[in-house]
């Protein structure tokens, strides 16, 4: 059985060279979001939910990006709306937010 039931890795990366990065986006705040979010809703901890922050998943360019495993489901996201879609949608009801995926 896996430690956590669902793991998001947010790209939080900030390149020095001029290209697209996922933090150009505010990537860091919605993870901080996203994981006070689940800490309120009582998804957090073992057989639950884990949000960390990853360097960059080579996808900035469609940034800002998180991904969800196990399922492997990729978001790009601009928002807190989209950043609660997610929560609602995929986080508590395990449906994939089709609008944000990538």
């Amino acid at each position: 059985m896996a430690y956590y039931k669902q793991h998001i890795f947010f790209c939080t990366n900030q390149r020095s060279d001029g290209r697209a990065s996922c933090q150009d986006h505010n990537a860091q705040e919605m993870r901080d979001y996203l994981k006070k979010k689940v800490k309120e809703a009582g998804l957090a901890g073992p057989s639950g939910v884990r949000v960390n922050n990853a360097g960059c998943l080579d996808r900035c360019g469609q940034g800002p990006v998180l991904v969800i495993y196990p399922e492997e489901t990729w978001y790009q996201f601009k928002t807190k709306e989209d950043i609660d879609e997610i929560l609602e949608q995929h986080l508590k009801n395990n449906k994939a937010v089709q609008r944000l995926t990538i």
